[in-house]
């Protein structure tokens, strides 16, 4: 369920679903819950199901295929996608550039918890 931390509701998400992939209770190849599923399961709207997934696709840890789903990318195939084609050059370019958009959306992230912070309950009652 998404909470009211004042992290947005898809990184909340998305964070679930990252530590599912990387603790084994979603292996590669699994699939991941429908929308209509993850959507009951965490109480969100369609969109932010959406956009949490949109993340982890944005991070090499999953993958979609039209018309069938959304599946857990074996690890080993996200750490080396081009080197198998000999393109050093640019793995390289693009691990530099998942890494820059990581951190940014940490960045975004600790910034929004800083500016949207839940009023305390003394906050609250002096309304």
């Amino acid at each position: 369920m998404v909470k009211k931390t004042g992290r947005p509701g898809y990184l909340q998400i998305a964070d679930d679903l990252r530590q599912q992939i990387r603790d084994g209770r979603l292996a590669p190849g699994d699939a991941l819950p429908s929308i209509a599923q993850l959507t009951r399961d965490y109480d969100a709207s369609t969109g932010v199901v959406k956009s949490a997934i949109s993340v982890l696709r944005t991070e090499g840890l999953v993958i979609g295929q039209q018309g069938k789903g959304v599946f857990v990318r074996d690890q080993a195939d996200v750490n080396e996608p081009a080197a198998s084609a000999g393109n050093d050059v640019l793995t390289k370019q693009l691990a530099e550039i998942l890494g820059a958009v990581r951190d940014l959306g940490d960045r975004v992230a600790r910034l929004e918890e800083s500016v949207f912070q839940e009023p305390s309950k003394a906050d609250r009652s002096d309304r």
